[in-house]
C-alpha cells in the first residue's frame, strides 16, 4: 500500500510536470509569435511610408495615391536626396545627364513635392540671383531658345536679326523662357523689336555673348528712334555678362553743328578765353557711309512693367544708351556705360514717364549726362554710382517747347563724380509749367568737376532761344554732403524771375578749388530761396534766406 502510494505519487508529479512544461512552451510560443507579427507590422509600417514618397508620381494630384509594390528595395539611395517641396534655382535642361547617374530601379527616397516639373521655369515673379551658367550652347530645352539653334552664325559678319526674331518669336509663347545669346560668339543684329503685349511673362533675356550695330546706313533707312528695343512687356529681365556695342564712332563723326549742345558750356571758358560752344568731335571712323541725321538709342524699354537690368555693357552707342520710356517698376545693377568722354548726346541711362525707378551700383562713362530724369518721372533712387567722363546726374531739361512737366520724389546718393562737366543739376526751359518737387542730394563726391551744384532755368541747348516768362515751379530741394573738388564754379544757382526756386537747403556743402586750364568763379545765386543749415566751404552768401516776397501762382492746368 505504502509502495503503492509512492509509485501513483511519482506517477502524479510526472504528470503535473508535463503539463507544466506543455503551458510554458505555448505562452513562449505565443509570445513568439506576438514580436514576429508587431516587428512585421512595425516593417511594413516603415516601408509604407517610404513607399509613399518611392513609387508616388508628381504629378498626381491630391486624393488617394495608388500603393507602391516592390520586389526589393531600391538598389541605390542618394546622399542628399532633394527635400519635399524642393524647386530648383537653375533646373536642369533636356536631355541633362547627370555625372554619376543611380543605379537601375533609383527611387528617390523624399523627391520633390507634388506638381514638380525639372524642365519648368520658376514660378512668376522670379528674379534670378545668378544668372543661367554658360556651356548651354545647343542643348534643348523647352523653355530655353539659344539664338544659335535658330540660325544665327555669330561671326561678327553675317546679318543675324532674323535669327534673332526667330528665337524670340518661340521664347515670347512660354512664360519665364530664356532667350540665349552665348559667349565666344559676336553677332551682327539690325535694328529689332522684342514685342509683346502678347508675350508671355518673366521672360529672360541672357546675354552672355556680344551684340554689334552695323555701320552701313542702308540698314537704317531714313534714321530711327532706337536699335534694340523691348516693348509691352510684363518681368522682362535684361542679364548676363555680355556687351551691346553700338560702334557709334562712324554716327559721331557725322554730327552736325545745329546738334543739341550743353548749355553749360556757356559757363566754361578757358583761360585762352575762346568759348567751348563746339567741343572737337570723336576720332574719324574708317567705317563707311554717312549716316541719318536721326540717332537710335542703343537699348529701349517701352510701356513695360517690372524691368530689371543687370551684368551686361552697353558700350559705344549711337546716341543714348539705355532708355526707359512709360515703364513702371525699373531695376538697373551692376551695370556698365562704356563711351568716350566727348561722344555726342550719349546719356548714359535716360528715365521717361517712369516711376518706381532703382539704379544702383553701377559704372557709366559718356559724352552726356551719366543718368538723365525727365518729365513725367516720380519715385527715382539712384545711389552707388561711378560717374565720369560725362555731364553728371541730371533732371531736365524739361518744359521745352512750353511744354508741361512733373518730376518727384527724386534721391540722388552716394555718388563719385570724377572729371565730369556738371555734378548734380536741374533744367529746365523758359515757357514750360509743371513743377520738379521733392528731391534730394546726398553724399556726393566731387573730384576736379567743373560745375558740381547746378540749378539752371535758362536752359537752351541751341544757339537762339528767346525769353520767356513761364516756368517750371522748382521746391523742396534739397543738398547734403557734397564734398570734394571744382575746377570752375562750385556753385550756379539761376532761377526764374517770375517763378522763383524755393525751399532750397545746403548742408554740409565742402568744395575746393583746382585751378586747371578754365576762368574760375564764385558761387552764384539768382532768384534762389531757401536756408543754409551748416557753414559752407566757400561760403554761398548769394542764397536767400526764406520765401520769395512775392510768388507768381501757376494757373491750375500748369500744376501737376
Amino acid at each position: 500500500m505504502g509502495r503503492l502510494s509512492f509509485r501513483s505519487f511519482t506517477f502524479m508529479f510526472i504528470v503535473a510536470f508535463l503539463v507544466w512544461s506543455s503551458n510554458v512552451e505555448i505562452c513562449n510560443a505565443r509570445r513568439g509569435k506576438h514580436w514576429k507579427q508587431q516587428t512585421r507590422t512595425s516593417s511594413a509600417s516603415l516601408y509604407k511610408k517610404k513607399g509613399k514618397y518611392h513609387g508616388s508620381n508628381h504629378h498626381h494630384k491630391s486624393g488617394s495615391k495608388p500603393k507602391p509594390k516592390y520586389s526589393s528595395p531600391p538598389a541605390s539611395t542618394p546622399t542628399n536626396p532633394p527635400s519635399k517641396g524642393y524647386t530648383p534655382t537653375n533646373p536642369p535642361s533636356k536631355g541633362y545627364t547627370p555625372t554619376n547617374p543611380p543605379s537601375k530601379g533609383y527611387t528617390p527616397t523624399n523627391p520633390p513635392s507634388k506638381g514638380y516639373t525639372p524642365t519648368n521655369p520658376p514660378s512668376k515673379g522670379y528674379t534670378p540671383t545668378n544668372p543661367p551658367s554658360k556651356g548651354y550652347d545647343n542643348v534643348p530645352s523647352t523653355n530655353i531658345f539659344n539664338v544659335r539653334n535658330f540660325g544665327a552664325k555669330g561671326d561678327g559678319k553675317t546679318d543675324d536679326t532674323k535669327a534673332f526674331q526667330a528665337a524670340w518669336a518661340a521664347a515670347c509663347k512660354l512664360e519665364a523662357s530664356t532667350m540665349i545669346v552665348p559667349s565666344q560668339y559676336v553677332f551682327l543684329v539690325g535694328p529689332i523689336s522684342f514685342s509683346g503685349p502678347y508675350c508671355q511673362h518673366n521672360i529672360v533675356f541672357q546675354l552672355d555673348g556680344t551684340i554689334i550695330a552695323p555701320v552701313d546706313a542702308k540698314s537704317w533707312g531714313s534714321g530711327l528712334m532706337q536699335w534694340l528695343e523691348f516693348t509691352k512687356l510684363v518681368g522682362i529681365t535684361v542679364q548676363g555678362s555680355g556687351v551691346i556695342d553700338g560702334r557709334g564712332s562712324v554716327w559721331w563723326q557725322d554730327t552736325p553743328y545745329d546738334d543739341p549742345l550743353d548749355d553749360e558750356l556757356k559757363l566754361i571758358i578757358p583761360l585762352n578765353k575762346t568759348l567751348l560752344r563746339h567741343p572737337s568731335t570723336p576720332l574719324n571712323s574708317s567705317l563707311s557711309g554717312k549716316m541719318p541725321s536721326i540717332k537710335p538709342t542703343a537699348l529701349r524699354f517701352y510701356g513695360s512693367f517690372n524691368v530689371t537690368v543687370t551684368g551686361i555693357t552697353i558700350q559705344n552707342s549711337q546716341q543714348c544708351h539705355l532708355k526707359f520710356d512709360n515703364c513702371i517698376g525699373v531695376v538697373v545693377y551692376n551695370f556698365t556705360v562704356s563711351s568716350p568722354g566727348d561722344s555726342p548726346n550719349t546719356d548714359g541711362i535716360h528715365l521717361q514717364n517712369s516711376k518706381d525707378a532703382l539704379i544702383r551700383s553701377s559704372n557709366i562713362a559718356c559724352g552726356d549726362d551719366c543718368v538723365s530724369i525727365q518729365t513725367g518721372c516720380t519715385n527715382v533712387y539712384v545711389h552707388n554710382i561711378n560717374c565720369g567722363p560725362g555731364h553728371g546726374i541730371s533732371i531736365g531739361g524739361l518744359g521745352k517747347g512750353n511744354t508741361k512737366a512733373c518730376v518727384s520724389n527724386i534721391t540722388v546718393k552716394d555718388v563719385i563724380m570724377q572729371n565730369t562737366m556738371n555734378g548734380v543739376r536741374i533744367k529746365t526751359w523758359q515757357g514750360g509749367s509743371g513743377s520738379v518737387q521733392g528731391v534730394f542730394f546726398s553724399n556726393i563726391q566731387m573730384n576736379e568737376v567743373q560745375l558740381p551744384i547746378v540749378i539752371d532755368q535758362f536752359y537752351c541747348d541751341k544757339r537762339n532761344c528767346e525769353n520767356q516768362t513761364a516756368a517750371v515751379a522748382l521746391s523742396g530741394i534739397n543738398y547734403e554732403g557734397i564734398k570734394g573738388t571744382y575746377t570752375v564754379k562750385p556753385v550756379h544757382l539761376a532761377c526764374s524771375d517770375s517763378m522763383p526756386c524755393q525751399d532750397v537747403t545746403l548742408t554740409n556743402i565742402q568744395l575746393k578749388p583746382i585751378q586747371e586750364h578754365y576762368h574760375m568763379y564764385d558761387p552764384y545765386c539768382w532768384q534762389t530761396f531757401g536756408e543754409l543749415y551748416t557753414p559752407t566751404q566757400p561760403p554761398i552768401d548769394c542764397l536767400q534766406v526764406g520765401k520769395p516776397v512775392s510768388n507768381k501762382i501757376q494757373a491750375d492746368h500748369d500744376q501737376c
